[in-house]
């Protein structure tokens, strides 16, 4: 029943139209309010609020028939909840301050207001509508039709009296001849009588004529085809707004001759023609007033009058103005429409406040019941308005109302002031855009078009500046800007609700940047990246994660473990089943590449438990270790090497010492000097396997220093390779200019050309000349050192000088660690020159490299072979 106080509720209710609500508690019906309107028609200034009904609709003055017809409609609204309409019923009421009762007639319409639990009706609206007026003409023309019958009734009895007249002259025609004295008496005595019915006529004619003139409805005689006027009473003289006298003896079209077109000229001569009367009850006039054209709304009816002979001689025209009640009901008509309009909108009220009708309904009953009750409700309003604006300052988030009409801000919390910085007294009660001028360029066209569509403004994270406490700050706010409407729907208001997300968007960025660095650092590492869903056996892998596997976008890990060598499954399963307690997922395994072939595997990661302890997800890593697994295996196999290598000259040594040991008293000993030789021997080739050690560990730790002088590389080559001549068969040919100068660490040069020699005696035995060829290419010196051995396989020469690279074909045992051509390429590469081979297998192998030019003559002299001697 809430919605029966709203303002538009109200509105209709107190229009002109006698309304009152009563409650459906029959018999009794009481009375809960009524206006105006309602209380004029009842005749009385005394509140009648809690009588019943019947206090308003006297049982005695609406007559049997009022009464049935109002408790049956009564009723039936209640039983049947719908709008009932009773019959017109008497109900005399008091006007215009008349002690005496005025005949009145009223229409009901009863229409259920409000629905409560249960389907029951508790509430009922009447309408009365006024149909006195109808009702009384209604009955003047059911009167004025008896009348004129009676008077038609004597005008046929005068009829046959002279009909019977004649016929009796008929028969005493052949007595005149006879009977003339007769005759003359008897014609006297039929003038006497034709005198005293033409009296009686005359009498009847002037009866009509009062009745014409005194009716107080408009009424006219139209005599004749012509429709003169014959007779007419001053109501119809003011409804064409003509005087009577103007009218009186002339033809209807001639006074009215608007009404061509119209259709009253056909309509008089069907009932002419016809002789068959005719009635409207509603028609539209239109006529020339002198203030000009004019439409009236008018109620008529066509009687036929008849001559002796009972042909039509006249019609009798009744009429009545219904202007005034046309109007009102389309007044009325239209009010319906506004009330059927505003009834929609109520419905959909009622759909918005459906949330809000359950916390209210257990007070609706007492709103209704007194205006104390109402009263009470409003305090509760205003103390919920109050809890409202509480709730608006104590909010956790900036809240700030402001009035659209002038921006003007209403309302504001606490968070939103410590949001902008600013004391209460500068915002509150100022406009907004005064108090926060630094955020008008941006957020004021925003606010103006939300009062303007009357549609909400969102953003999240919006960067703004403000002047928080006199300093200019950069803050991150998520907000809204939210319309406040009216019941009309007009935006009166906006309500502003911000958030300080500053914090949480530098926090994200944060560990957005972390997130790329992870992201880097594993692109960086070559790590592939998986996430696999144990419930659902589905996994998502990262491109590196299928470019290791050689396989796109895998859709279980079963598909995965196919990748898996046979013999490594097995680590897979137990790494997993260990992952499931532990929450550490760690193995490595061998795969079979599609197309790098065999390729090792290290997977790492974290498992992620339910809430219930059960495995969930795993995250992880997998990266390809190949690489450092054959480098695992390459140091194994040095470590097995250099075992190997350093094994023999050490048993020597040590075979030499032990004999060395039983002949130290027999110093004259023809062997003592051959096993200290060989003792020497050992003890080099050691030392050149721990120089090459410590090398490599220099290497690794940048510690190598280069001492650069200008030298000539003949004498380079002279001196480091004299002693081959004496232990070696083969020959050493040098080819090239003699008078080459580089700039270089000769000590580090001389161990390369070793390296290089060496290499030839050991890997080409069987070439007799081996050459050392130096010559000048650009501003470079190369030095080469050439064999006419076995050569070297295309496929092993990139691997030549890698760490720890051996390559032997002969399947001869070749000492050494595998050290050498890498040491040599890092001692070129510092000096920065190049290093290399050229080989052909059948066709020896020389190896070379180049060095940056020293101080050299002009002109460089050039020797062909020659032995070095």
């Amino acid at each position: 029943m809430d919605y029966i106080a709203a303002p538009i509720f109200q509105a209709i209710f107190n229009s002109d139209v006698p309304r009152i609500i009563l409650r459906a508690n029959a018999p009794n019906f009481t009375i809960l309010d009524y206006n105006t309107a309602h209380q004029n028609i009842i005749g009385t200034t005394h509140n009648y609020r809690g009588q019943n009904v019947w206090y308003s609709y006297d049982i005695f003055l609406a007559g049997a028939e009022g009464k049935k017809q109002f408790i049956m409609a009564l009723e039936e609204a209640v039983s049947k909840n719908t709008s009932c309409k009773t019959e017109a019923f008497r109900h005399d009421i008091k006007k215009n301050n008349c002690p005496e009762q005025t005949e009145c007639w009223w229409k009901l319409e009863i229409t259920p207001v409000a629905k409560y639990i249960n389907g029951k009706i508790e509430y009922l609206l009447i309408t009365a509508e006024d149909v006195t007026h109808s009702i009384l003409a209604e009955y003047r023309e059911q009167d004025l039709e008896k009348e004129l019958q009676t008077k038609n009734k004597e005008l046929a009895a005068t009829n046959e009296e002279l009909a019977a007249t004649n016929e009796e002259l008929t028969a005493t025609i052949e007595e005149l001849q006879t009977a003339h004295r007769k005759l003359e008496i008897f014609n006297h005595e039929l003038e006497d009588r034709i005198a005293d019915r033409v009296a009686a006529l005359k009498e009847t004619e002037s009866s009509l004529r009062n009745l014409v003139m005194t009716a107080h409805y408009p009424l006219m005689i139209l005599r004749g085809r012509e429709w003169i006027i014959e007779i007419a009473n001053q109501q119809i003289a003011n409804l064409w707004d003509r005087s009577l006298e103007g009218i009186i003896g002339k033809k209807l079209m001639d006074v009215l001759p608007e009404l061509e077109g119209q259709p009253f000229p056909e309509l008089l001569r069907q009932v002419y023609d016809s002789g068959v009367g005719y009635g409207q009850e509603e028609e539209i006039f239109h006529f020339n007033s002198s203030a000009g054209p004019m439409t009236k709304y008018i109620s008529f009816y066509y009687d036929p009058m008849f001559d002796a002979e009972q042909q039509v001689c006249g019609i009798i025209v009744a009429a009545d103005d219904i202007t005034n009640m046309i109007k009102q009901r389309q007044l009325l008509e239209e009010s319906l429409k506004k009330e059927r309009a505003l009834s929609d909108q109520f419905t959909a009220l009622n759909e918005k406040l459906t949330a809000t009708v359950e916390e209210l309904s257990a007070t609706n009953a007492e709103l209704l019941r007194s205006q104390e009750i109402l009263q009470q409700k409003n305090a509760e309003l205003a103390i919920s308005e109050r809890r409202f604006r509480n709730l608006v300052r104590q909010a956790p988030v900036g809240i700030c109302v402001v009035r659209a009409e002038d921006l003007v801000i209403q309302e504001i919390n606490e968070s939103f002031l410590e949001l902008v910085g600013k004391p209460r007294e500068k915002l509150e009660n100022h406009s907004v855009w005064e108090g926060i001028s630094e955020a008008a360029e941006v957020y004021a066209p925003i606010m103006e078009q939300v009062i303007k569509t009357g549609q909400s403004f969102a953003a999240t994270e919006h960067e703004v500046t403000l002047i928080r406490h006199g300093k200019p700050e950069s803050v991150s706010v998520d907000f809204v800007y939210e319309p406040v409407l009216n019941t009309k729907g007009q935006v009166v208001g906006i309500m502003v609700v911000a958030i300080d997300v500053t914090a949480k968007v530098n926090s994200r960025r944060v560990i957005e940047d972390m997130e790329e660095r992870i992201r880097l650092a594993v692109q960086a590492a070559g790590m592939g990246t998986f996430e696999y869903n144990y419930a659902l056996d589905t996994i998502i892998t990262s491109e590196r994660f299928d470019d290791i596997f050689g396989i796109h976008q895998p859709s279980s890990r079963a598909e995965i473990l196919k990748c898996l060598y046979r013999e490594d499954l097995i680590l897979s399963e137990k790494a997993h089943e260990e992952a499931r307690s532990s929450g550490k997922l760690f193995y490595e395994a061998r795969i079979m590449h599609p197309i790098g072939g065999k390729r090792w595997i290290r997977v790492q990661a974290n498992v992620y438990y339910s809430q219930d302890g059960v495995p969930e997800r795993l995250l992880g890593t997998v990266l390809d270790i190949t690489s450092f697994k054959q480098l695992q295996e390459q140091k194994d196999d040095f470590i097995s090497i250099a075992s190997h290598e350093l094994k023999t000259p050490l048993t020597s040594l040590k075979v030499s010492l032990q004999l060395l040991q039983r002949l130290k008293d027999n110093l004259s000993s023809p062997i003592i000097p051959r096993l200290i030789e060989q003792s020497g021997l050992s003890m080099n080739k050691i030392s050149l396997l721990v120089d090459d050690l410590l090398n490599v560990s220099r290497m690794n730790e940048g510690s190598i220093q280069l001492r650069k002088s200008n030298f000539v590389v003949k004498h380079l080559l002279e001196n480091c390779c004299g002693y081959v001549r004496e232990i070696r068969a083969q020959k050493l040919v040098f080819k090239g200019d003699s008078k080459l100068s580089v700039y270089a660490d000769e000590q580090r040069i001389e161990q390369v050309v070793s390296n290089f020699v060496n290499n030839a005696f050991k890997y080409a035995p069987k070439s007799k000349t081996i050459y050392l060829i130096a010559e000048r290419v650009g501003n470079m010196a190369k030095i080469s050192v050439k064999d006419s051995g076995p050569g070297i396989p295309l496929e092993k020469q990139k691997h030549l000088f890698d760490r720890y690279y051996r390559a032997n074909d002969s399947g001869n045992h070749v000492s050494g660690l595998g050290l050498g051509l890498y040491i040599c390429a890092d001692i070129i590469h510092r000096h920065g020159g190049e290093i290399g081979v050229t080989s052909e297998l059948g066709e020896g192998s020389t190896f070379w490299f180049t060095l940056p030019l020293g101080n050299t003559p002009d002109k460089s002299e050039h020797f062909n072979d020659k032995e070095v001697q």
